[in-house]
């Protein structure tokens, strides 16, 4: 199978005003909580990496207030329990980023929130992977740059994109080695991110470099030098 082949397209193209991209020494980034417990190691490695973080939760942002995203150089959209069209206002500060060309980068349901957005399905899993490993290959683009290939990426998720239903303005930009499981997306032409896996697990292979390659899509390329040679720390260092 060709993981990044085309099918249909979706009605309804979201397009970009303008795509910021200005260079900055630390990263404004606003996280949308999606009321997870993982939602604050990823903000630890975002800061560790340099960058400014807020964190807001899911029902206590108004995404239709003029210039909501004006503050921010990109916006995270966390992981969460449930189904993408649960997820509060990820969605539609989704279709704002895409509107604005703010770089969005989602972590699984915020993987699905996006690939929900551009219409595809979002279904069962074949397996439910809560916290094991799958060896996940990848593209070589910017997001992707520096980290192995395949590399070891840890897995929470129950639901998973359909491939077959992937419309032409994403590409799938990761999969599991084995059977295939859509494991990063993209938008073609806005900067648009997301990855099913969690890059901020200590089993994660490459995270911290994951999250500065996004930083510096941002405008934080600094992000990308701290990176090198950081490693997650156990709770027992």
């Amino acid at each position: 199978m060709d993981m990044q082949a085309r099918c249909g397209v979706p009605a309804g193209r979201i397009g970009a005003d303008t795509v910021r991209s200005e260079m900055t020494d630390s990263a404004r980034i606003l996280v949308i909580d999606n009321y997870d417990s993982f939602v604050y190691t990823i903000v630890g490695y975002l800061k560790t990496l340099g960058a400014t973080v807020t964190v807001v939760r899911n029902d206590a942002l108004d995404p239709h207030e003029d210039g909501v995203l004006d503050d921010y150089d990109g916006v995270l959209i966390s992981p969460g329990p449930g189904a993408p069209s649960e997820s509060g206002v990820s969605e539609d500060v989704i279709r704002l980023c895409a509107q604005t060309g703010t770089p969005m980068f989602g972590v699984c349901l915020g993987m699905q929130a996006l690939a929900e957005v551009y219409g595809c399905t979002v279904s069962h899993a074949p397996t439910i992977m809560h916290g094991k490993t799958s060896l996940v290959e990848h593209v070589d683009d910017e997001i992707f740059a520096g980290v192995a290939n395949p590399m070891t990426a840890t897995r929470y998720h129950s639901l998973a994109a359909e491939p077959d239903s992937v419309p032409d303005e994403l590409q799938v930009t990761a999969w599991t080695v084995d059977d295939h499981i859509v494991q990063g997306i993209r938008h073609r032409e806005l900067p648009l991110f997301a990855v099913q896996f969690h890059p901020e697990s200590v089993l994660t292979q490459d995270g911290y470099r994951l999250f500065a390659n996004w930083l510096a899509v941002c405008g934080q390329e600094s992000a990308v030098e701290k990176s090198l040679g950081l490693q997650p720390k156990l709770a027992a260092e």
